[in-house]
């Protein structure tokens, strides 16, 4: 396949991926291929090095959101495991990842994301929100954050 110019966004693409959607899997081959070379054992340890290390690179507004969460999940999930995916925070149950953070600038939109994956246990009747997202936290988005990520994980 070639590359092509987007009109109008000035990326490149190859393939129909974008510049940032090639970049994330980039980084998500090199999160798989250090988790192979520390084992089981160093994951957890390194992970929360690499999701605070994430988060630090983030602009501020993304910054404090992202710490704010970590926090939170620490909190009130403290079973997940912190690890990056596909180079954003993420947190793993059982090598599942339950739910992550989605930096407004890792892909150039208007606001972060707070998402969930299908392992979380979200359930609710036949149709639920799996993303959320978030221009800034006030004290009633951590509070149902927190609902939440216990809900998440139970």
């Amino acid at each position: 396949m070639k590359d092509t110019e987007n009109s109008g966004t000035g990326t490149k693409t190859y393939g129909g991926f974008e510049d940032d959607e090639l970049a994330a899997m980039k980084e998500r081959a090199q999160e798989l291929k250090k988790a192979a070379r520390r084992g089981p054992r160093g994951a957890k340890a390194d992970g929360e090095s690499e999701v605070l290390e994430k988060i630090a690179e983030m602009p501020e507004s993304d910054r404090l959101i992202a710490e704010r969460l970590h926090a939170l999940v620490k909190a009130n999930a403290p079973e997940l495991t912190p690890k990056t995916w596909y180079g954003m925070p993420a947190y793993a149950k059982d090598g599942k990842v339950v739910c992550f953070f989605q930096s407004s600038q890792k892909f150039k939109t208007r606001y972060s994301t707070l998402g969930f994956n299908d392992s979380a246990n979200l359930d609710d009747g036949t149709m639920w929100p799996a993303a959320y997202a978030l221009t800034e936290l006030t004290a009633a988005d951590e509070e149902r954050i927190s609902a939440l990520l216990k809900k998440a994980v139970s």
